[in-house]
């Protein structure tokens, strides 16, 4: 899963796509927090967010989440922060 500014959930993909990816899913949301935690991080984040989703092997997992914090980390414009979520079973992939 990639947390990243509104806009820029494209460039996730093109970043995942070339290390095994062959989708995602994208859900906007909306950041809710205090302004101490915004100067806690020390970044400016922008409210509107995107969730991208990327169901992948887990041999292709780390692969794919170095290359979205390459080119879309928190020290890019995406702001983006990159983790993994344990999958145990998948229904409807037929």
């Amino acid at each position: 899963m990639a947390i990243v500014d509104r806009g820029y959930s494209e460039t996730v993909m093109e970043a995942a796509r070339p290390k095994g990816a062959t989708g995602g899913t994208v859900i906007n949301s909306r950041r809710v927090g205090t302004e101490e935690a915004m100067r806690f991080w020390g970044i400016s984040v922008q409210p509107e967010r995107e969730l991208v989703l990327i169901l992948a092997d887990r041999s292709e997992k780390k692969s794919i989440m170095k290359a979205i914090g390459e080119s879309c980390g928190m020290r890019s414009e995406a702001h983006g922060v990159v983790m993994s979520l344990p999958v145990d079973s998948v229904v409807g992939l037929d």
